[in-house]
């Protein structure tokens, strides 16, 4: 018997308090959080957001490819937003008469510098020194430039590089004139009249007596 009131007693005392403690904590009211999620500086949707419910047990949401989400939630909770390169933001849902709010939520872009990096043909400090202990040091420009100017060279440069307009215009204007002053030449001396080397053989003929 004495058990029994003893077990009463308790759970009379464990329901005062939890009535108690849901007085001093009344129910919060639910609202319909609607919204867009956009950049702060371009106002451009941020897509795939992940959401959060601080306030009530972790919920997780998540919004669309548009920034757009909708979800339920009670007054005065914090939501939390989330996003790869974006910093986390946090909106407290404000009291409704309608049990709706909706709101355009804006995010800050993250911008994060990273060192500067330099790429190394060597995997080690060792694998370098015998590179650069190795290296074939090339002449200084004074060298350079007499190798470049030797006849040799030129020479070799001037058999393989392609003539210029110029250079072109120039050979062609030489061989015309060769042309023209071989045929006026030979145009000359095919009259034998007006070729001294065959009146000088005419001459030496008459002086040895040739009859011809």
């Amino acid at each position: 018997m004495k058990f029994c009131l003893k077990t009463v007693f308790v759970l009379i005392i464990v329901a005062f308090s939890l009535g108690a403690h849901a007085q001093e904590e009344p129910t919060k009211k639910l609202v319909q959080f609607t919204g867009i999620i956009q950049n702060v500086d371009s106002n451009v949707v941020v897509p795939y957001v992940t959401i959060r419910n601080i306030s009530y047990r972790d919920q997780f949401f998540a919004s669309n490819h548009q920034g757009y989400f909708s979800f339920v939630a009670h007054e005065k909770d914090t939501i939390e937003f989330t996003a790869i390169g974006y910093k986390t933001t946090q909106v407290v849902i404000p009291e409704s008469e309608n049990n709706r709010h909706s709101g355009i939520v804006k995010m800050e872009a993250s911008v994060t510098a990273l060192p500067v990096v330099v790429v190394l043909p060597w995997a080690s400090v060792e694998e370098f020194n015998q590179a650069f202990l190795a290296l074939d040091v090339a002449d200084d420009d004074y060298l350079l430039a007499k190798r470049n100017l030797s006849r040799e060279s030129l020479v070799a440069m001037a058999r393989e590089a392609p003539l210029s307009a110029n250079e072109l215009q120039n050979y062609q204007a030489i061989s015309s004139h060769q042309n023209m002053t071989n045929r006026n030449i030979n145009q000359r001396y095919a009259n034998p009249l007006l070729n001294p080397f065959a009146w000088a053989k005419f001459i030496d003929q008459i002086s040895k007596g040739s009859k011809k």
